[in-house]
């Protein structure tokens, strides 16, 4: 229940399969060796909307709970960086086969490192971006 007179905080997560084309389709990608991040600016949003992350992770990272533990961290992580993101903004990231170890290993503030690491250069203006 929430708080009389307040909606209910929507995610801010994509979900939709067409809105992940969009974005592996139009967007911008960076990768590293064990995230893929892709990025696109949506226009159809009216007003500042937060950056929305969508997440894939496939079994070739590992099983149901090495996935979850993968896609809680990415998501905790993403929460962190969102804010210096640009509204209106998709993100998808991609865990790569590794990555759970790499998480298990290093701990989910170096894959946060390397999230924001790619996120800053999907989100660079093309000039900059070489």
């Amino acid at each position: 229940m929430t708080d009389a007179g307040t909606a209910p905080r929507r995610r801010a997560r994509i979900t939709r399969s067409g809105d992940f084309d969009a974005v592996y389709r139009r967007g911008r990608s960076a990768a590293n060796r064990h995230l893929v991040v892709y990025a696109f600016p949506r226009e159809d949003r009216p007003g500042p909307s937060p950056a929305r992350l969508g997440l894939s992770v496939s079994k070739k990272v590992g099983g149901a709970v090495e996935r979850n533990r993968v896609k809680r961290v990415l998501r905790e992580r993403f929460a962190e960086i969102a804010p210096s993101l640009p509204g209106g903004l998709d993100v998808v990231v991609i865990a790569r086969p590794g990555c759970a170890e790499y998480v298990e290993e290093k701990g989910s503030a170096a894959i946060g490192a390397r999230l924001a690491e790619l996120a800053e250069k999907v989100t660079r203006p093309r000039e900059e971006a070489s």
